[in-house]
């Protein structure tokens, strides 16, 4: 047999003798399934028997009598020699110490006693009183006394309506009969037998309450009252402790017993004996004179078989003096003459019992009640707890609901030990969890039930995603009331429904001498050896399911609402309520929002010092009550954390889900609501774990998220107001009950609908830099590395978006300054404000190594820079902007350091491609307004012409050089525009220089050569953009203006021609230019109804047509001049382009001068077109004279 310690978790040997055992008992042909393991055993390992000698009379008592003894247990000290009485609830005591057994692994757990009974039902006239409970698909089986608790009912005034019951309809004159003289004999000589039979030298302490002898009925009056007293108490012990009398596991030996296929936990008393060659035997006495029974030989069978005793001796005396000693092996007792038996009928009995209290006995928390009168052959089951409802009783009256309920919570406890792993266990935590609740009174029991609440919360992991394979598992295969993958009974039995015949269904009404009161019915318990008569059809509430929500909000609210109830039940056990302020859980707590616009800084510094005092981490324990009268270490004290912190992880839930649907208003609502659970739980906690530091942390940081949100989509006020406002029912009385503990005021600056933007970023800010606090603090400085990077960017962006919003002021009072004078104090302080939050987030980002950001900053500080520079600009009364100022430059060229600081952080732009054209195209823009600028507002009193000049230079090629033509993006034509607005803007400056140089031949053709490289340049990206036909118009013509100037000093006629020519081949390319204005007139009058053409600037077309038309005139004279007086004889080609000249001259001088704009635009591609035939001009436009 193998031995082993109380709650050891699997079955391995302590003793080096121990052992276990399978036995396999054979009656005639069939064979008997029969194993037994010893889970747990009080008793010393068997010592070997004393034989006593022939005509020993066992009626003298031995001199060891009624000593303690290992052997025999603490029972062998009383008369009685032993008591077959059950305790009421032997059963739960062991349920509750191998919990990992109940629910799915056993069938029955009860005293062997009980079994025995019930596997003896057909045999036996004698009454039968059993009370059944169910936990999954574990059935208790426990003795009810109906006397007894008769009794107590006359004594307390219970259970009078089942008394009244019991007289009315099942037998109205059975009375308990008194023991014989004979029988208290009968256990006296038993006792005695039993002293002589011990050696005397057994080790171990005694434990054992007893031993079981047979059929024999319990002893004296006194022993039989053994029904607990306390269940209805008030006590607010811990719930292991709260069933105290009565469920204790008392057996020397409990054992896991398979016969056949069913799995049963049974205690024992039997005491066992080995040694020799009988290394275990069991011992009786018969009298001689009176043959064994088969009540007596199914008894010794079955007590042999539980406790996997090979063989039984036994010792026959009469009157009291030994006779002899017989040995019999355990498979030989049911061949005994007169006591013979078919093992199979008592396998078919046991699976018939099994399956019909299976098949009926169906709601878990009932106790249902097995009864057989005595004589009678009819068998009858009832729900008690459903006929104490019809009394209209209070059902606490029933004395085994706290334990059936105890029971229901544990064996959910230990499933949530392993529900992480095995998420299909859920349906079944939650309804133990809810059938627990339901059996017990909220004032008498507020520890279980607050338990059993949290633990129901606890179900719905919120800070883990669901995953779809594991909602699936639940809502498919894991049934919520399935305690097993595999329901045994069900697959086995699903097709037998059909099958089973009227004689083997169960009766739920009864034949005409039985009451309509019973759940079902054996009408004769000879069925019970039928084989298969009855079969468990019974699904275990296969109908529910666990509640698996996709919907977040859905979830956490079911949280709350347990916690919630579990609150309750704990602020209820609480006495101290006179010292409580005054509040009406169904009045609402007012959310108040503020305009902090004027709110003064020492407010908004006190709340802040607040807000990271309470973020910090506590120590030590509290000492005194709190604020509604709980003792620190109490078991309220501990339950209320763990609801305030499932409470306040809820309301994060429900604050980042809302916060994902922009409901930014409800958002803050919520993580204004999990911020006070925080509060509460810190006014109740002495010391803030870790864990709890990093969810406050995570909490804190999302408020600073909600807060910037807030800021950055001030047009949605009113609906935000409207979300914040809302209040549930629940909402306010988890807020009561919070109020109990706390004030809830510590963060409630940070959780305010403030009505300005700029507070609300400051607000974001003060919240991310307490995360960041709380993350960097000694506690969690070791365990945060991801969290603390999320934070640190967080920070830099918040200081980013505070930087901007500065800068955007700047700007703003830059923009509305009628007047430009000196730059105002109010700017000024706008800029170091914004720098120092771009200077804060940069090393933020540079902490965490994010270059990305860090290069956004740089570049948004280059921004500022810019902004500073246009505030720095010269004002010269009315004549405009005066020269650029020094104060300008230096801070365009800090720009461009801040811009190139960007670069070099990104390295290259396949780190991040849109952030390095981003600041690829500010440093260009830079370069080119500081060359613009350069060049049109010379500080010509400072520098010379030449170093102006360089410097433009200089500026231009290096904003030409950062424009990026050849990357296919969406700012390409922008690019293309500047790189041919910088060409023109150069071939401008070379004209300017060419004309106004003097002396220096070779700087006059340097400057001729440059300038004539830019305009063709410039042409040739006007040309490739379509959309720009005024600033290629516009270029050409002052490419052929210089043209113009290049001949003026020129004596040749024929070298003038040829500037003519090539001049003329210039200008015919404006063909193009006029084509796109063309198309642009054209669309324009087709959309009329559209207003002008927004690409097209009329008046900058009406200009440039201006100059045109008389450039083009002049041209076309001078070389019919030269043509007509050249000295030469003229070609037959030059007389046929003569004559075009004079045609196209003749047609310019003709052409209508009032005619609408699109006629006369016609009328220069017309004309272009035919001098281009005849020139054999190009379309590239980069020719070059």
């Amino acid at each position: 047999i193998l031995y082993k310690k109380k709650n050891q978790a699997e079955d391995k040997p302590i003793s080096a003798n121990a052992r276990c055992r399978e036995s396999s008992i054979c009656s005639g042909s069939s064979e008997i399934k029969s194993r037994a393991v010893v889970k747990y055993c009080a008793a010393p390992p068997p010592t070997s028997y004393a034989l006593l000698q022939e005509k020993t009379d066992l009626k003298l008592p031995p001199a060891n009598w009624l000593r303690e003894n290992p052997q025999l247990g603490s029972a062998g000290t009383t008369i009685l020699g032993s008591s077959s009485k059950s305790k009421p609830f032997s059963s739960f005591g062991m349920a509750y110490e191998f919990i990992d057994c109940i629910g799915d692994d056993v069938d029955v757990v009860s005293d062997s006693e009980n079994i025995k009974k019930l596997l003896k039902i057909p045999y036996s006239k004698s009454h039968l009183s059993m009370a059944v409970h169910r936990v999954g698909r574990t059935l208790l089986l426990d003795e009810l006394d109906i006397q007894e608790l008769f009794m107590r009912s006359s004594q307390t005034g219970d259970w009078t309506w089942l008394k009244e019951f019991y007289q009315r309809l099942i037998d109205q004159k059975w009375q308990r009969k008194k023991k014989s003289k004979e029988h208290w004999y009968q256990k006296a000589i038993l006792s005695k037998f039993l002293y002589y039979s011990i050696n005397g030298d057994g080790a171990a302490e005694p434990q054992s309450d007893g031993l079981n002898e047979g059929e024999e009925d319990s002893g004296a009056d006194e022993f039989s009252s053994s029904w607990p007293t306390a269940f209805t108490s008030t006590s607010n012990a811990e719930e292991s402790e709260a069933p105290k009398q009565g469920l204790r596991n008392d057996f020397v030996r409990n054992i896991m017993w398979t016969f056949e296929d069913i799995h049963m936990l049974v205690g024992s008393n039997m005491p066992i004996f080995g040694g020799g060659r009988y290394p275990a035997v069991s011992l009786r006495l018969r009298d001689n004179n009176k043959p064994i029974n088969i009540l007596t030989g199914i008894d010794y069978w079955l007590d042999n078989l539980m406790c996997n005793v090979p063989e039984l001796v036994m010792c026959f005396h009469v009157n009291g003096i030994v006779q002899k000693y017989e040995m019999i092996k355990t498979e030989d007792i049911p061949h005994l003459e007169n006591s013979t038996f078919s093992t199979r009928v008592v396998k078919d009995i046991a699976q018939n019992v099994l399956s019909f209290l299976k098949s009926n006995c169906t709601k878990e928390g009932h106790t249902y009640w097995l009864f057989k009168a005595s004589g009678s052959d009819i068998v009858k089951l009832y729900d008690l707890t459903t006929l104490c409802e019809e009394a209209e009783e209070e059902k606490y009256q029933n004395p085994f609901t706290l334990p059936v309920a105890v029971l229901l919570y544990k064996v959910a406890s230990n499933l949530m030990l392993n529900a992480r792993q095995n998420r299909k266990h859920y349906g079944t935590i939650r309804t133990l969890l809810l059938n627990c609740v339901k059996l017990l009174h909220q004032d008498r029991h507020p520890q279980i039930i607050a338990s059993a609440h949290y633990m129901l919360s606890e179900l719905f992991q919120l800070d883990e995603p669901l995953e779809e394979d594991g909602g699936e598992s639940l809502r498919a295969g894991g049934s919520e009331d399935s305690y097993s993958d595999e329901d045994r009974e069900e697959e086995e039995e699903e097709d037998l429904t059909e099958d089973s015949d009227d004689d083997g269904s169960y009766s739920n009404c009864s034949s005409p001498q039985d009451d309509s009161k019973a759940v079902a019915v054996i009408r004769s318990v000879g069925e019970l050896s039928v084989p298969e008569k009855y079969r468990s059809t019974h699904q275990i509430r296969p109908s529910c399911a666990f509640p698996v929500s996709q919907d977040k909000e859905e979830r956490c609210r079911l949280v709350l609402s347990y916690v919630l109830k579990g609150l309750k039940a704990v602020d209820g056990s609480i006495k101290k309520e006179s010292d409580l302020p005054a509040a009406d859980p169904n009045t609402p707590i007012p959310l108040k929002y503020e305009d902090r616009s004027a709110t003064g800084a020492c407010a908004t510094e006190k709340g802040i010092s607040l807000l990271l005092e309470r973020a910090g981490p506590l120590q030590g324990e509290p000492k005194h009550t709190t604020r509604s009268g709980m003792i620190p270490g109490s078991w309220q004290h501990h339950m209320k954390l763990k609801l305030f912190f499932k409470a306040s992880k809820a309301y994060y839930v429900l604050s980042d889900a809302a916060t994902n649907l922009l409901k930014y208003g409800r958002a803050l609502r919520y993580i204004k609501l999990s911020l006070q659970c925080y509060d509460a739980y810190c006014s109740v906690s002495g010391t803030l774990h870790p864990h709890v530091l990093l969810f406050h942390s995570q909490c804190l940081s999302l408020c600073g998220d909600i807060q910037l949100m807030l800021a950055q989509n001030a047009n949605n006020r009113a609906a935000y107001l409207e979300e914040y406002s809302y209040q549930t029912k629940e909402d306010q009385e988890i807020l009561h009950s919070l109020h109990r503990e706390s004030s809830c005021q510590a963060f409630s600056m940070a959780t305010d609908l403030a009505m300005d933007p700029e507070y609300q970023l400051f607000v974001s800010s003060k919240c991310y830099e307490a995360a960041y606090e709380l993350l960097v603090s000694e506690p969690l400085k070791d365990l945060t590395s991801d969290q603390l990077s999320q934070v640190l960017k967080r920070l830099g962006n918040i200081r980013n978006e505070m930087g901007v919003y500065y800068m955007n002021q700047a700007a703003a009072m830059q923009a509305e300054k009628e007047v430009k004078k000196s730059v105002s104090a109010a700017e000024q302080e706008m800029w170091k404000k914004s720098f120092g939050f771009f200077e804060k987030g940069m090393k933020d980002f540079e902490a965490i190594g994010d270059s990305t950001n860090t290069a956004l900053l740089l570049c948004n500080t280059g921004r500022l820079m810019r902004i500073c520079a246009q505030a720095h600009c010269n004002l010269s009364g009315d004549e405009g902007r005066g020269e650029f100022s020094p104060e300008e430059a230096l801070y365009y060229n800090k720009a461009i350091d801040y811009y190139l600081q960007a670069m070099k952080a990104l390295a290259s732009r396949e780190k991040h491609s849109a952030v390095w054209d981003s600041v690829n195209w500010e440093l260009s823009t830079t370069y080119f307004t500081l060359a613009t600028l350069l060049q049109d507002y010379a500080p010509v009193s400072r520098k010379a012409q030449e170093q102006i000049e360089r410097e433009v230079t200089e500026a231009m090629m290096k904003s030409l050089k950062y424009c990026d033509l050849q990357t296919d993006s969406a700012r390409q034509p922008l690019y293309q525009y500047r790189a041919a607005t910088i060409h023109h803007r150069l071939a401008s400056m070379y004209h300017s220089c060419f004309r106004n140089q003097v002396g220096d031949e070779h700087l006059r053709k340097q400057h001729r050569s440059l300038a004539e490289l830019h305009y063709s340049k410039a042409v040739s990206l006007f040309l490739s953009l379509k959309d720009a036909p005024c600033e290629l118009l516009r270029t050409l013509l002052e490419r052929v203006a210089f043209a113009e100037f290049t001949m003026a000093g020129q004596n040749s006629s024929t070298a003038k021609l040829k500037s003519l020519t090539g001049a003329i081949e210039i200008m015919t390319e404006t063909r193009h230019a006029f084509q796109l204005i063309h198309k642009e007139l054209q669309e324009e009058q087709t959309e009329v109804t559209n207003g002008p053409m927004a690409g097209l600037n009329l008046q900058e077309v009406m200009k440039l047509i201006g100059v045109f038309e008389p450039s083009f005139s002049f041209l076309l004279l001078q070389v019919i001049k030269l043509m007509t007086t050249a000295k030469r004889k003229p070609s037959n080609k030059d007389d046929e382009l003569l004559k075009t000249y004079k045609n196209v001259y003749s047609k310019l001088l003709r052409a209508e001068k009032n005619a609408p704009l699109v006629s006369r635009v016609e009328l220069y591609v017309e004309l272009l077109q035919q001098l281009m035939q005849r020139t054999g001009s190009d379309d590239t436009g980069t020719r070059k004279p």
